[in-house]
C-alpha cells in the first residue's frame, strides 16, 4: 500500500475503532435500538469508504504495475483476484 493511502487508511480505521467502541457502551447502557441500529449503519458506510480507499489503492498501483509490467499471468491474477472481491462484494 502506498505511504498516503496507508495513512488514510489507518486514520479511518481508528475512527472507526471508536465508533465500535461507542457502539458497544450504547448497548452496555440500553440505548434505544432504532439509535444503535443507526450507529451499526455508520460504521458500516465507514468500512465500505476504507474498502473502496484499499481497493483503489491496489488498482492504482498494483494493478496497475501488472499492466506495465507487460507480465500476463501477473495480469491475469491481478484481474481474477479483483473479480474475485467483487463476486464476493454482491454476496
Amino acid at each position: 500500500m502506498q505511504k498516503d493511502a496507508k495513512a488514510q487508511v489507518t486514520k479511518r480505521l481508528q475512527r472507526i475503532e471508536g465508533q465500535v467502541r461507542g457502539l458497544s457502551r450504547m448497548v452496555e447502557e440500553d440505548r434505544y435500538c432504532i439509535d444503535i441500529v443507526t450507529q451499526i449503519s455508520a460504521v458500516r458506510a465507514a468500512l465500505r469508504k476504507v474498502e473502496e480507499e484499499v481497493l483503489r489503492d491496489h488498482v492504482a498501483h498494483c494493478v496497475e504495475g501488472a499492466i506495465a509490467s507487460g507480465n500476463r499471468a501477473d495480469q491475469r491474477k491481478k484481474i481474477a483476484e479483483l473479480m474475485e472481491v467483487f463476486g464476493r462484494a454482491e454476496r
